[in-house]
């Protein structure tokens, strides 16, 4: 119907446009004639008459002076007379126009005969005598070339006010032919308003209001496809794509009830974990405690009273008591990474690693490590979870080192866009490819306990805590000799310089113990501080 319609008015739009150049072609062919040709012609046989009754003055002058300067303008009569016959024989369009001017020239050119070329032949001093004789013939004849001039232009003029009256019809037509053409452009214009509000502005409304109710919400509402084929196609469009969202909002709404339920599983599971904390850590204790203590005591009161059997068998228990105890402490702070220490707050990684080698002194100078490191950043997180996993990697060189070399550890930092790239590298015994992921997993152990005691526990907890502050952990496996751990950990703040505020790392000594890549115990918050390391520097500024 759109196109029809629009056809329809460029057919209009056409035949307006020729009926509009035909009126202008035909106004404008009725102007030239009347400018180019009736007033032309007019004027030209009015200096026709001039021009003859010059030449009529001019031979009477002379025939009644005899003085020769009259024949001036009698000899300007002629060429005027010459020039108003060429334009009058030029402008002659119809028969009348030259039968007027053949019968002018006819009188005229008797006049002339008769009259004027004797007188004006006639020498000076005999003009007189022979105007004389001819004067009555030559009044008369002279005056039916007035008479044929003035029917001429009585004949002319009548032309040119037919003209002039043909000029104005063709005016009038022409008005109003241009102002039909307006009001029917104009009735063009507000039908095709007309035809666009209903045929494209309503139908884009009606798919507005729709895509509104379908973005405010309403995805069960359908898109009712209405106007032009172009509009119906489009609104086909965005009916398939409400339907593609309603069906992927219905399945993520079954995923979120889905997750829904699995958080509150995960919120019963932490719940369950909580209340075996608390058990581990008081009831499950006491009677280790009990075990432990009685089996040491049957070791001090009868120890070599027995025989060495005996004695290996209470070594067992005890042993396996301590363990036990070191097993559950363990789990317990694995347990706690996220959950019950996550305060975050500006930390000075300097302090923690201050702390950390302080609490590692005894170990670090038993062993002969020389321990660098990098100028450390301040970042957020958490003091006690990061002094943990600080514990837990030097440690972990320390321990691991090779027997065939001094021990080197270094604790290297660089900036890598908006988080920091650390890694503790060391020249140790290393970590094979093959196990690399397996490092990371808890319980999971390289080596027996004979070779390097420990539960398996340290690495996990490391990744853990890496991954609560919103960073990643890896070996470096092209390093050699040792092992390079990389670590990063999202940039924080600079210090404030507040005296007042809290020191950094206060709570990294909350656990009793942790471990390392293999199991070993890595040292607990007993150790005595403040032992000084003189293998032990910082290399450069703060950053």
């Amino acid at each position: 119907m759109l196109q029809a319609g629009v056809s329809a008015s460029l057919t209009v739009l056409v035949l307006l446009g020729a009926v509009g150049v035909w009126v202008f072609a035909h106004s404008s062919e009725v102007n030239n004639r009347l400018v180019d040709g009736s007033s032309p012609a007019l004027i030209a046989a009015v200096r026709l008459e001039s021009g003859l009754v010059n030449q009529e003055t001019g031979i009477r002058g002379y025939g009644l002076t005899g003085e020769a300067d009259f024949l001036a303008p009698y000899e300007q009569g002629l060429a005027q007379q010459r020039e108003a016959v060429a334009t009058l024989r030029q402008l002659a369009g119809g028969a009348q126009d030259r039968a007027d001017l053949d019968l002018v020239l006819e009188r005229s050119e008797g006049w002339q005969s008769a009259v004027a070329r004797p007188v004006a032949a006639a020498p000076p001093g005999t003009a007189v005598p022979e105007a004389g004789r001819q004067a009555a013939e030559g009044k008369a004849a002279f005056d039916g070339v007035r008479a044929a001039l003035a029917q001429q232009q009585a004949h002319l003029q009548a032309e040119r006010e037919s003209g002039r009256e043909a000029l104005r019809s063709v005016r009038a037509l022409r008005n109003g032919v241009f102002s039909a053409i307006a009001l029917i452009i104009l009735a063009l214009a507000v039908l095709v308003f007309e035809g666009l509000r209903r045929g494209v502005t309503r139908p884009l409304e009606h798919l507005a209001a729709d895509a509104e109710r379908v973005a405010g919400g309403d995805f069960s509402h359908s898109i009712t496809p209405t106007g032009p084929a172009d509009l119906r196609q489009l609104a086909a469009v965005v009916e398939a794509m409400r339907g593609r969202l309603a069906r992927e909002l219905e399945g993520k709404e079954e995923a979120r009830r889905v997750l829904d339920a699995q958080a509150a599983d995960l919120r019963r599971s932490n719940s369950e974990l909580e209340q075996f904390a608390y058990v581990a850590s008081h009831d499950l204790q006491e009677p280790l405690r009990k075990v432990a203590s009685f089996c040491q005591l049957l070791q001090r009161r009868y120890g070599g009273s027995l025989d060495a059997r005996a004695d290996q068998y209470i070594e067992f228990a005890v042993d396996g008591a301590n363990r036990m105890q070191t097993l559950i402490n363990d789990l317990l702070a694995f347990s706690r990474v996220g959950r019950v220490h996550a305060s975050y707050a500006p930390i000075d990684l300097e302090e923690i690693l201050e702390r950390t080698l302080d609490s590692l002194s005894i170990a670090i100078e038993d062993s002969g490590a020389e321990i660098t490191h990098d100028p450390l950043p301040v970042i957020n997180g958490d003091a006690t979870q990061l002094g943990m996993l600080f514990q837990n990697l030097i440690s972990n060189a320390v321990k691991f080192r090779s027997p065939e070399r001094p021990s080197r550890i270094r604790l290297e930092v660089a900036r890598d866009g908006d988080h920091w790239r650390l890694a503790v590298v060391d020249n140790g015994i290393g970590i094979e490819a093959e196990f690399v992921d397996k490092v990371f997993v808890i319980f999971q152990r390289l080596h027996t306990r004979d070779a390097y005691p420990g539960n398996g526990i340290g690495l996990a907890m490391c990744k853990k805590i890496v991954e609560f502050h919103g960073g990643t952990v890896a070996v470096d496996l092209d390093h050699t000799p040792g092992t390079r751990l990389v670590f990063t950990l999202p940039a924080g703040a600079e210090p404030a310089g507040d005296e007042d505020a809290p020191a950094a790392g206060d709570e990294t000594g909350a656990t009793d113990t942790s471990t390392g890549a293999g199991g070993t115990p890595t040292g607990a918050t007993g150790t005595p501080t403040g032992v000084t390391t003189p293998t032990v520097r910082a290399e450069a500024g703060r950053p």
